[in-house]
């Protein structure tokens, strides 16, 4: 990709949902928007296409899906990211709506849906998060020295390949940080984020920033990737292909 061409990537839709009629009809739909869509059948073959073609930039989420359900597979996807999802589904039960909302997703849609209100929806959520700075694929290269597999939460390091494991929490807030390359990252948006249903205070917070600076700087007393921005928050290294 040459510079100034990240804007115009295509951005990637996973959707998942058990009814080939679902599927067949959301995908030509996102598709004609100029969206690259894949499906699954399921929650589990949903996180195996995820581990084969990296995070996609929204995932589209039935809740009654044989095996793994809906709200099974958001929470497994959330804790190594904080990938955007919208929950499309014919529960219309008011508790398993403020659930999806409170716990997952950024919207919920209630089946039969419109095409058309579904893709303002889809397009309103990528607006608001930002599309992901560098290009998603299973192993992110974002410089000679650093590498990011995301399902796998691994660190690959310099030209030794060397391989460090990341947490859950170190993770999404990577995850985060990337999606926002170039960009300062506030201390409390970081906080709601990475820790939705908690208490969290900026203590907290720091104390992970380190721990991932540790893990993946050449100097973490000299930190070229994750930047802080002092009272602010941090901001992660610009994609060199980003025009911002």
């Amino acid at each position: 990709m040459l510079p100034g061409e990240a804007s115009s990537k295509i951005q990637t839709i996973l959707v998942i949902d058990d009814s080939p009629f679902i599927l067949n009809a959301v995908k030509p739909t996102l598709e004609h928007e100029g969206f690259q869509v894949f499906t699954a059948a399921s929650g589990e073959e949903a996180l195996q296409q995820i581990g084969r073609n990296g995070l996609p930039h929204l995932a589209i989420v039935d809740l009654n899906m044989p095996g793994m359900d809906g709200f099974e597979l958001c929470q497994a996807i959330l804790e190594f990211s904080d990938l955007p999802i919208i929950m499309l589904t014919a529960i219309d039960d008011e508790q398993t709506i403020i659930q999806g909302l409170d716990h997952y997703a950024e919207d919920y849609i209630v089946k039969p849906f419109r095409s058309g209100e579904l893709v303002a929806r889809v397009k309103r959520v990528l607006r608001r998060l930002g599309d992901f700075a560098y290009t998603l694929e299973p192993v992110i290269r974002v410089d000679e020295d650093l590498k990011v597999d995301f399902p796998n939460r691994k660190a690959i390091l310099r030209q030794d390949a060397e391989t460090v494991q990341l947490t859950p929490t170190e993770t999404k807030l990577l995850y985060i940080l990337m999606r926002n390359a170039g960009h300062t990252v506030t201390n409390e948006f970081l906080l709601r984020r990475v820790w939705p249903q908690d208490d969290a205070f900026e203590d907290r917070l720091h104390t992970h920033v380190y721990r991932l600076r540790r893990k993946i700087e050449i100097n973490p007393k000299e930190p070229r990737y994750i930047i802080s921005e002092w009272g602010t928050g941090y901001s992660f290294m610009a994609n060199p292909n980003s025009p911002y």
